[in-house]
Protein backbone atom coordinates (compact mmCIF):
# COMPACT_ATOMS: atom_id res chain seq x y z
CA UNK A 1 0.00 0.00 0.00
CA UNK A 2 1.52 3.18 -0.89
CA UNK A 3 2.32 6.09 1.90
CA UNK A 4 2.45 3.12 4.01
CA UNK A 5 5.67 2.07 5.61
CA UNK A 6 6.38 -1.70 5.90
CA UNK A 7 7.51 -3.90 9.06
CA UNK A 8 10.40 -5.46 9.36
CA UNK A 9 10.09 -8.81 9.19
CA UNK A 10 13.65 -9.63 10.64
CA UNK A 11 13.62 -10.38 14.00
CA UNK A 12 14.99 -7.21 16.11
CA UNK A 13 14.94 -4.98 12.83
CA UNK A 14 12.93 -1.81 13.64
CA UNK A 15 12.02 0.75 10.92
CA UNK A 16 10.55 4.16 11.32
CA UNK A 17 7.06 3.99 10.24
CA UNK A 18 7.31 7.65 9.64
CA UNK A 19 10.17 7.46 6.96
CA UNK A 20 11.09 3.66 6.46
CA UNK A 21 14.22 4.46 7.82
CA UNK A 22 16.03 1.18 9.24
CA UNK A 23 16.94 2.03 12.48
CA UNK A 24 19.62 -1.17 12.52
CA UNK A 25 20.03 -4.38 15.23
CA UNK A 26 19.48 -3.46 19.00
CA UNK A 27 22.24 -5.53 20.81
CA UNK A 28 19.87 -6.59 23.85
CA UNK A 29 17.82 -8.06 21.76
CA UNK A 30 20.15 -10.81 21.17
CA UNK A 31 20.66 -11.35 25.09
CA UNK A 32 17.01 -11.34 25.66
CA UNK A 33 16.71 -13.78 23.17
CA UNK A 34 19.64 -16.10 24.28
CA UNK A 35 18.43 -15.55 28.14
CA UNK A 36 14.79 -16.84 26.62
CA UNK A 37 16.36 -19.83 25.75
CA UNK A 38 18.58 -21.23 29.14
CA UNK A 39 16.34 -22.62 31.87
CA UNK A 40 15.36 -20.50 34.49
CA UNK A 41 17.43 -20.29 37.58
CA UNK A 42 15.31 -21.54 39.95
CA UNK A 43 14.37 -24.71 37.88
CA UNK A 44 18.25 -25.20 37.41
CA UNK A 45 19.67 -28.34 39.13
CA UNK A 46 23.12 -27.58 40.88
CA UNK A 47 26.44 -29.21 40.14
CA UNK A 48 27.89 -31.50 41.85
CA UNK A 49 30.49 -30.67 44.47
CA UNK A 50 34.04 -31.78 43.38
CA UNK A 51 33.66 -33.57 48.09
CA UNK A 52 36.42 -36.16 46.59
CA UNK A 53 39.48 -32.92 46.43
CA UNK A 54 37.92 -31.50 49.55
CA UNK A 55 38.39 -34.85 50.98
CA UNK A 56 41.88 -35.62 50.00
CA UNK A 57 42.94 -31.66 51.04
CA UNK A 58 41.46 -31.90 54.34
CA UNK A 59 42.99 -35.90 55.14
CA UNK A 60 46.77 -33.72 53.70
CA UNK A 61 46.32 -31.14 56.46
CA UNK A 62 45.24 -33.81 58.73
CA UNK A 63 48.79 -35.61 58.07
CA UNK A 64 50.88 -32.55 58.19
CA UNK A 65 49.24 -31.48 61.49
CA UNK A 66 47.52 -28.45 60.17
CA UNK A 67 44.83 -27.46 62.73
CA UNK A 68 41.23 -27.54 61.82
CA UNK A 69 42.12 -29.72 58.04
CA UNK A 70 39.06 -31.87 59.05
CA UNK A 71 36.70 -29.43 59.58
CA UNK A 72 34.19 -28.47 56.94
CA UNK A 73 35.74 -25.75 55.23
CA UNK A 74 32.08 -24.20 53.81
CA UNK A 75 31.36 -23.24 57.78
CA UNK A 76 34.51 -21.99 58.34
CA UNK A 77 35.65 -24.29 61.30
CA UNK A 78 39.18 -25.20 60.00
CA UNK A 79 39.73 -21.32 59.71
CA UNK A 80 38.57 -20.39 62.83
CA UNK A 81 41.17 -22.98 64.54
CA UNK A 82 43.78 -21.09 62.53
CA UNK A 83 42.38 -17.80 64.17
CA UNK A 84 43.02 -19.75 67.74
CA UNK A 85 46.15 -20.33 66.73
CA UNK A 86 47.33 -16.91 65.67
CA UNK A 87 45.43 -15.12 68.54
CA UNK A 88 48.34 -15.95 70.74
CA UNK A 89 50.96 -14.16 68.61
CA UNK A 90 48.48 -10.60 69.20
CA UNK A 91 47.85 -11.20 72.94
CA UNK A 92 44.14 -12.51 72.51
CA UNK A 93 42.77 -15.71 73.91
CA UNK A 94 45.31 -18.23 72.87
CA UNK A 95 43.68 -21.61 71.09
CA UNK A 96 44.93 -25.08 71.23
CA UNK A 97 48.42 -24.74 70.32
CA UNK A 98 49.12 -21.00 72.00
CA UNK A 99 47.56 -22.93 75.31
CA UNK A 100 50.08 -25.52 74.80
CA UNK A 101 52.71 -23.41 74.30
CA UNK A 102 52.18 -21.26 77.34
CA UNK A 103 51.90 -24.23 79.33
CA UNK A 104 55.57 -25.14 77.94
CA UNK A 105 56.57 -22.00 78.99
CA UNK A 106 55.33 -21.87 82.35
CA UNK A 107 56.89 -25.18 83.23
CA UNK A 108 60.38 -24.06 82.03
CA UNK A 109 60.29 -20.70 83.61
CA UNK A 110 59.32 -23.04 87.31
CA UNK A 111 62.15 -25.48 86.24
CA UNK A 112 64.38 -22.29 86.14
CA UNK A 113 63.42 -20.82 88.94
CA UNK A 114 63.87 -24.02 90.68
CA UNK A 115 67.37 -24.47 89.47
CA UNK A 116 68.25 -20.64 90.57
CA UNK A 117 66.77 -21.55 94.23
CA UNK A 118 68.48 -24.68 94.49
CA UNK A 119 71.78 -23.04 92.95
CA UNK A 120 71.38 -20.35 95.92
CA UNK A 121 70.61 -23.34 98.52
CA UNK A 122 74.25 -25.03 97.73
CA UNK A 123 75.72 -21.92 97.70
CA UNK A 124 74.73 -20.96 100.94
CA UNK A 125 75.13 -24.64 101.92
CA UNK A 126 78.66 -24.72 100.93
CA UNK A 127 79.63 -21.27 102.09
CA UNK A 128 78.32 -22.56 105.65
CA UNK A 129 80.15 -25.37 105.91
CA UNK A 130 83.53 -23.53 104.99
CA UNK A 131 82.22 -20.89 107.57
CA UNK A 132 81.86 -23.73 109.94
CA UNK A 133 84.93 -25.44 108.80
CA UNK A 134 87.01 -22.64 108.43
CA UNK A 135 85.93 -21.94 112.36
CA UNK A 136 86.86 -24.88 113.53
CA UNK A 137 89.87 -24.33 112.04
CA UNK A 138 90.38 -21.16 114.09
CA UNK A 139 89.48 -22.12 117.14
CA UNK A 140 91.55 -26.01 116.64
CA UNK A 141 94.50 -23.33 116.15
CA UNK A 142 93.67 -21.00 119.02
CA UNK A 143 93.44 -23.94 121.38
CA UNK A 144 96.61 -25.25 120.02
CA UNK A 145 98.53 -21.97 120.64
CA UNK A 146 96.98 -22.04 124.49
CA UNK A 147 97.95 -25.55 125.10
CA UNK A 148 101.74 -24.62 123.79
CA UNK A 149 101.87 -21.51 126.03
CA UNK A 150 100.30 -23.33 129.24
CA UNK A 151 102.74 -26.35 128.79
CA UNK A 152 105.89 -24.01 127.91
CA UNK A 153 104.97 -21.83 131.23
CA UNK A 154 104.64 -24.78 133.47
CA UNK A 155 107.98 -26.45 132.37
CA UNK A 156 109.91 -23.09 133.46
CA UNK A 157 107.74 -22.59 136.51
CA UNK A 158 108.22 -26.19 137.85
CA UNK A 159 112.08 -25.97 136.47
CA UNK A 160 112.22 -22.51 138.90
CA UNK A 161 110.93 -23.61 142.15
CA UNK A 162 113.14 -27.04 141.95
CA UNK A 163 116.44 -24.40 141.18
CA UNK A 164 118.47 -22.11 144.24
CA UNK A 165 121.47 -20.88 144.10
CA UNK A 166 122.92 -20.83 147.69
CA UNK A 167 124.91 -18.01 146.50
CA UNK A 168 121.37 -16.18 144.98
CA UNK A 169 119.00 -17.37 147.44
CA UNK A 170 116.85 -14.36 147.43
CA UNK A 171 117.10 -13.61 143.95
CA UNK A 172 116.30 -17.12 143.06
CA UNK A 173 112.95 -17.40 146.05
CA UNK A 174 111.88 -14.25 144.78
CA UNK A 175 111.82 -16.07 141.56
CA UNK A 176 109.52 -18.81 143.10
CA UNK A 177 106.70 -15.54 143.60
CA UNK A 178 106.70 -14.90 140.11
CA UNK A 179 105.90 -18.23 138.40
CA UNK A 180 103.25 -18.46 140.79
CA UNK A 181 99.79 -17.14 141.32
CA UNK A 182 96.43 -18.20 143.56
CA UNK A 183 96.96 -20.60 146.34
CA UNK A 184 100.71 -21.50 146.01
CA UNK A 185 101.34 -17.89 145.67
CA UNK A 186 100.13 -17.18 148.97
CA UNK A 187 101.58 -20.04 150.68
CA UNK A 188 105.25 -19.01 149.41
CA UNK A 189 104.15 -15.73 150.41
CA UNK A 190 103.79 -16.97 153.70
CA UNK A 191 106.88 -18.71 153.70
CA UNK A 192 109.35 -16.56 152.19
CA UNK A 193 111.39 -15.26 154.73
CA UNK A 194 112.19 -18.84 156.40
CA UNK A 195 112.16 -20.61 153.51
CA UNK A 196 114.96 -17.92 152.78
CA UNK A 197 117.05 -18.54 155.74
CA UNK A 198 116.78 -22.17 155.65
CA UNK A 199 118.22 -22.35 152.12
CA UNK A 200 120.79 -19.98 152.98
CA UNK A 201 121.80 -21.97 156.39
CA UNK A 202 121.89 -25.20 154.36
CA UNK A 203 123.94 -24.14 151.73
CA UNK A 204 122.60 -26.23 149.02
CA UNK A 205 122.62 -25.66 145.53
CA UNK A 206 119.72 -27.34 143.60
CA UNK A 207 119.40 -27.29 139.91
CA UNK A 208 115.97 -28.68 138.29
CA UNK A 209 115.95 -29.58 134.26
CA UNK A 210 112.46 -30.97 133.12
CA UNK A 211 112.56 -34.12 131.20
CA UNK A 212 109.06 -35.15 130.20
CA UNK A 213 106.13 -33.17 130.29
CA UNK A 214 102.63 -32.99 128.63
CA UNK A 215 99.01 -31.04 129.25
CA UNK A 216 96.51 -33.56 130.21
CA UNK A 217 93.31 -30.59 130.59
CA UNK A 218 93.03 -27.77 129.24
CA UNK A 219 90.27 -24.97 129.26
CA UNK A 220 90.94 -22.14 127.40
CA UNK A 221 87.73 -19.72 128.22
CA UNK A 222 87.94 -20.79 132.16
CA UNK A 223 91.86 -20.22 131.26
CA UNK A 224 93.30 -23.20 133.30
CA UNK A 225 94.92 -25.90 132.56
CA UNK A 226 96.86 -29.50 134.42
CA UNK A 227 100.51 -30.71 133.80
CA UNK A 228 102.21 -34.02 134.27
CA UNK A 229 105.93 -33.00 134.91
CA UNK A 230 108.92 -35.16 135.23
CA UNK A 231 112.09 -33.24 136.79
CA UNK A 232 115.51 -34.09 136.68
CA UNK A 233 116.74 -32.40 140.44
CA UNK A 234 120.83 -32.31 140.34
CA UNK A 235 121.99 -31.52 144.77
CA UNK A 236 125.41 -29.67 145.27
CA UNK A 237 125.90 -29.59 149.24
CA UNK A 238 128.05 -27.08 150.73
CA UNK A 239 130.38 -29.99 151.03
CA UNK A 240 130.10 -33.88 149.68
CA UNK A 241 129.60 -35.14 146.27
CA UNK A 242 126.53 -33.68 144.36
CA UNK A 243 123.83 -36.38 143.72
CA UNK A 244 120.84 -36.17 140.99
CA UNK A 245 116.90 -36.98 142.05
CA UNK A 246 114.27 -38.00 139.98
CA UNK A 247 110.98 -35.89 140.90
CA UNK A 248 107.40 -35.84 139.02
CA UNK A 249 104.81 -33.24 139.61
CA UNK A 250 101.07 -32.63 139.31
CA UNK A 251 101.17 -28.56 138.39
CA UNK A 252 97.67 -26.67 138.15
CA UNK A 253 98.36 -23.99 135.80
CA UNK A 254 95.92 -20.56 135.61
CA UNK A 255 95.97 -18.09 132.78
CA UNK A 256 96.57 -14.34 134.78
CA UNK A 257 96.49 -11.27 132.71
CA UNK A 258 97.22 -13.24 129.46
CA UNK A 259 100.47 -15.45 131.57
CA UNK A 260 100.29 -19.01 132.65
CA UNK A 261 101.53 -19.28 136.46
CA UNK A 262 101.41 -22.31 138.54
CA UNK A 263 98.23 -22.04 141.38
CA UNK A 264 99.35 -25.67 142.97
CA UNK A 265 101.94 -28.08 142.39
CA UNK A 266 101.66 -31.72 144.10
CA UNK A 267 104.28 -34.29 144.07
CA UNK A 268 103.40 -37.43 142.74
CA UNK A 269 105.70 -40.39 143.19
CA UNK A 270 107.58 -42.05 140.29
CA UNK A 271 105.80 -45.06 138.72
CA UNK A 272 102.18 -44.20 139.47
CA UNK A 273 99.76 -43.45 137.29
Amino acid sequence: MSGTAETGTKTGTKTDTGTGTDLGTDPGTDLETAAAKRPSAAGAEPEPEDTEAEDTAAAAGRKAGVPGADADLDTGAGAGAFADDAATSDGRAPGRRGAGLVRVLRARRTAVAWAAALAVALLLAGYSAWSYADTRGDDALSYGKARDAALGAGERGVARLNTVDAAHVDRDLDGWLGVTTGPLHEQLTRTHASDTATMKAAGTTTAGTVTDAAVTELDTRAGTAKLIVTVQVRLTPKSGAATTDRKRFEADLARTAGTWKLAALTAVPIGAS
